[in-house]
């Protein structure tokens, strides 16, 4: 049966993902700025990826944290609403504060606050949409959500060429400092935020429990089968990943390999340790408690689910390459300068801005183009084209050596981001228990935690071994890994 939900105005669905304007002017502050600021701090290019590792790992750990209480919330200011508020409170004060680090671990660590405040307030904003939005609209919430992402992206993305440009403010700084351009664009960016998450608090409601329930059972198709706790062995699974991640830990001290390989044995440990608890608290029937629930979660989550998982695993690495080392690529390949204090990296680190920038405006176009396409070929031939030309605008950096035509291969880029973030949302909102969809959703970021993970652990050391250390190489593997996406896409069985 279809749900009854009343379909919503254009302007309605405008107000309710107009905070995503305000999250992505700190997400894209982030990705842009963060490994400038490292490496002015006193990074080595191939550090950076370990301390970026604060951004996936908190993700991993507060979404799907956050999708469960939300699931589970209802106040005053409804259900989502009160992790829209108290995220965005903390994201401000957080890139007031990024900026202004004295030294590397104190940036690495505001990192790590930064990004969990990004995520209280960003992963509720998914589950909105499913929550709000009768099934038939939903691709088009998302398709929303993807153009105020871009919007946003693109202003603040360009805020510090901005500063220098517009506001002569420098963009350089004695060694160690971080230039006034990125402080000014950290502080914008922060009002920006509180402004635009304010605006979906006030101008949206929510449905109640009630009203949701009754949807629910108007509408079981949205409660696809999954497996049952009784089933999942978690014991026999903590033996292997703890037995794997102990033979790997061994593996890298034995033979003094990378140091960076010590998180990918923490993570396959930690993974065993947490299905040992899953399995004790099973073993003494303690099952309705939050941690057992999420972990449970994991392992019963629905075919269409964990096939969008490779998806999004081959999707995330090919981003997570792109941001950590674009700013190194194009400093050193096109501009010839990996010195920080110099006139030439910051020129190519600002022009580096201003092309996450460009993919971003070009997102946001695509997000309105995208509809079209999905009702020519469908969502999963949709999502697979624009993921092809995402990878043909990162391998294009190898072959462009003037720094002024990058802006072209963005496009490519733009139109892949924006799939990204509507498409796999828009298949999987339609294939999870509806009574679950922030934990779901939360669960689902795991594929997008687990890549940059893996790539904060084995891109320098790939780097270093196979392509004399060279960034720009960093951008053909994440073409790689986008073209691996598509070919995965279309093996998703999902409700359409």
């Amino acid at each position: 049966m279809k749900d009854n939900k009343p379909d919503l105005s254009f302007w309605q669905i405008w107000n309710m993902c107009f905070g995503f304007l305000g999250i992505q002017f700190g997400f894209a502050l982030q990705n842009g700025n963060v490994s400038r600021i490292f490496q002015t701090l006193g990074a080595n290019v191939d550090d950076i990826p370990i301390l970026w590792v604060a951004a996936p790992l908190t993700g991993l750990i507060v979404q799907p944290i956050i999708g469960y209480w939300s699931d589970k919330t209802w106040g005053k200011l409804g259900r989502r609403r009160p992790f829209f508020l108290y995220g965005a409170i903390l994201t401000t004060l957080s890139l007031f504060i990024m900026p202004n680090s004295p030294t590397l671990w104190i940036a690495a660590g505001m990192l790590w606050i930064m990004d969990a405040s990004i995520n209280v307030t960003m992963e509720p904003f998914r589950a909105l949409v499913g929550d709000n939005l009768p099934k038939k609209q939903r691709a088009t919430g998302y398709a929303m959500q993807s153009f105020f992402i871009g919007v946003g992206a693109v202003v603040a993305s360009a805020l510090p060429w901005m500063m220098t440009n517009w506001f002569d403010i420098a963009n350089t700084a004695p060694a160690g400092q971080i230039p006034d351009s990125v402080k000014y664009s950290f502080y914008f960016g922060g009002v920006i935020l509180l402004i635009a998450v304010g605006w979906t608090i006030l101008t949206t409601k929510e449905y109640s429990p009630e009203q949701l329930a009754k949807f629910n059972e108007q509408d079981s198709s949205n409660d696809p089968e999954t497996l049952t706790h009784n089933t999942v062995n978690f014991n026999k699974g903590g033996i292997v990943f703890t037995v794997l991640g102990l033979v790997v830990l061994g593996l890298v001290t034995g033979l003094n390999l990378e140091k960076e390989l010590y998180l990918l044995a923490g993570g396959l440990v930690s993974f065993g340790i947490i299905q040992f608890i899953a399995g004790l608290l099973k073993a003494k029937q303690a099952t309705s408690g939050g941690f057992y629930q999420v972990v449970n979660d994991v392992f019963t989550m629905p075919k269409a689910m964990k096939q969008l998982a490779w998806v999004q695993f081959f999707s995330w690495f090919a981003l997570f390459a792109m941001w950590i080392y674009t700013t190194s690529a194009v400093t050193s390949f096109h501009y010839g300068s990996s010195d920080t204090s110099s006139v030439a990296y910051n020129n190519g680190a600002d022009w580096v801005g201003i092309l996450f920038a460009a993919y971003n405006g070009f997102a946001a176009i695509a997000a309105l183009c995208i509809p079209i396409i999905v009702k020519r070929v469908g969502l999963k031939l949709a999502h697979a084209i624009n993921l092809v030309l995402g990878a043909l605008g990162l391998v294009s950096f190898i072959v462009i050596k003037d720094p002024t035509l990058l802006i072209w291969p963005m496009v490519g880029v733009g139109f892949a981001w924006a799939s990204i973030l509507s498409l796999p949302y828009a298949m999987l909102s339609t294939s999870v228990p509806s009574h679950k969809m922030g934990v779901y959703m939360g669960i689902f970021n795991f594929f997008i935690v687990i890549p940059q993970l893996l790539a904060a652990s084995v891109l320098g050391l790939i780097l270093r071994h196979f392509f004399a250390n060279q960034p720009i190489y960093a951008l053909v593997l994440g073409a790689v890994s986008f073209v691996l996406a598509a070919l995965a896409v279309m093996r998703v069985k999902h409700t359409q």
